[in-house]
């Protein structure tokens, strides 16, 4: 499935504090009904997270995650055919996940690394390493980065071979930027604009741009009112070769995705040899 077409992750946060949901979802069977509509909707995976790591946000104890997510896990067994990812940055709680019903790793690069990728290669499951700079608690107020696709592109070179020298194989490391993380304001356009030097770690790209905050900074408007701004981003990112995209209206990405799509895989009609179609002299 991966590589056939851009893939689309469905976000499913049962936490009291996300930025874009406020707790919609924190009850069970409100996060279960959300991930068979997301389903029917066209997500390819369903990416399950019991804490936010939004700037200014609070840790929690891995015992409250996993409070949070198990019983979603448990209730989605035979409800739903797509894949569930966990996302976590704590190596105890992926594995309970992967146990309880997951079958990949959304990873926050804030967590013990080396731990995480164990814990993946052990169970034999894909493992998602966000790049990350700081912590949730500081990475709002960081200095700007000079060129941020050479230093997201270095960060994740190192992480990508951690997880290789530990065993895993290229087809189960899969890189996201991270955008928002530790990437203000413009830095995120620019790493958008240059995200095609990525494809040169050899790993699948995973792009999370959904709702952030630099796109309500462009359009002036809250989390829940960034859906178009949202679009132009995941655009952006499946004709520079994204292989998933992770959201939180599926509905109207999975159409935004399929026409993507389409402009890629017809991309080479439109390429011409060095003065043709020019006109007239």
């Amino acid at each position: 499935m991966l590589g056939e077409r851009t893939l689309v992750m469905g976000v499913l946060n049962v936490t009291p504090d996300s930025f874009s949901d406020q707790g919609l979802y924190r009850d069970a069977a409100a996060a279960i009904d959300r991930a068979r509509q997301m389903e029917a909707e066209g997500a390819d995976i369903i990416d399950l997270g019991g804490e936010s790591t939004r700037p200014g946000s609070e840790r929690v104890t891995a015992e409250e995650e996993l409070r949070r997510v198990i019983p979603v896990l448990r209730g989605l067994r035979g409800q739903v055919k797509v894949p569930i990812s966990i996302d976590t940055y704590k190596p105890d709680v992926a594995r309970a996940a992967i146990e309880a019903g997951a079958s990949l790793i959304n990873y926050v690069a804030m967590g013990p690394t080396p731990s995480m990728i164990g814990v993946a290669r052990e169970l034999g499951v894909p493992l998602i390493i966000m790049h990350m700079r700081g912590t949730p608690e500081v990475m709002h107020k960081l200095p700007p980065l000079p060129d941020p696709s050479a230093q997201v592109a270095a960060d994740l070179t190192q992480l990508r071979d951690l997880a290789l020298q530990a065993g895993m194989s290229a087809g189960n490391v899969w890189l996201d930027p991270g955008f928002g993380f530790g990437k203000n304001g413009d830095e995120n356009y620019e790493l958008l604009a240059g995200l095609d030097r990525l494809h040169s770690l050899g790993c699948p790209l995973v792009v999370g741009t959904s709702r952030k905050s630099f796109i309500g900074r462009t359009l002036g408007t809250s989390a829940n009112d960034r859906t178009w701004g949202t679009a132009a981003t995941v655009t952006a990112a499946i004709l520079a070769g994204a292989h998933v995209v992770r959201v939180h209206d599926v509905a109207a990405m999975v159409q935004v995705a399929r026409v993507a799509d389409q402009i890629l895989a017809h991309a080479h009609h439109a390429k011409m040899a060095p003065g043709e179609g020019m006109c007239p002299q």
